[in-house]
């Protein structure tokens, strides 16, 4: 089972904040509703306004670094892809080999590697 982690991008204050839910230093409200039972899948999940919630993918790229969502990697061949969750799966990452990808950014912090994106 991997290990469930997340992280928030603030847009308001332009940095990632630790998703510290015993601590109130943060100033970050989350919480997690599950409608249906406890076995349901329906979860909700709420956040400070100004936050956007980035889950790890439970991998880490050739360096050992965690893969969230929204991070952009570079492959071995050169091709630089956006860390998505699509269809119940994070793309392009969910059937890959550790020592293919690694983390060169994130879209909020780099925006400029969209851009580089667009130019290959």
């Amino acid at each position: 089972m991997r290990e469930i982690k997340f992280r928030a991008w603030n847009s308001v204050l332009n940095e990632y904040r630790k998703l510290d839910m015993n601590s109130g230093k943060q100033n970050l409200g989350m919480g997690f509703e599950v409608m249906g039972g406890i076995n349901s899948n329906i979860i909700t999940i709420y956040h400070s306004v100004g936050d956007v919630i980035e889950q790890y993918t439970g991998l880490k790229d050739k360096n050992g670094v965690d893969i969230y969502e929204n991070d952009v990697l570079k492959s071995v061949g050169g091709n630089t892809e956006v860390v998505i969750y699509i269809d119940g799966r994070f793309e392009p990452v969910c059937w890959y080999d550790e020592k293919t990808y690694e983390v060169i950014g994130n879209i909020y912090k780099n925006p400029e590697l969209l851009e580089d994106m667009h130019n290959e």
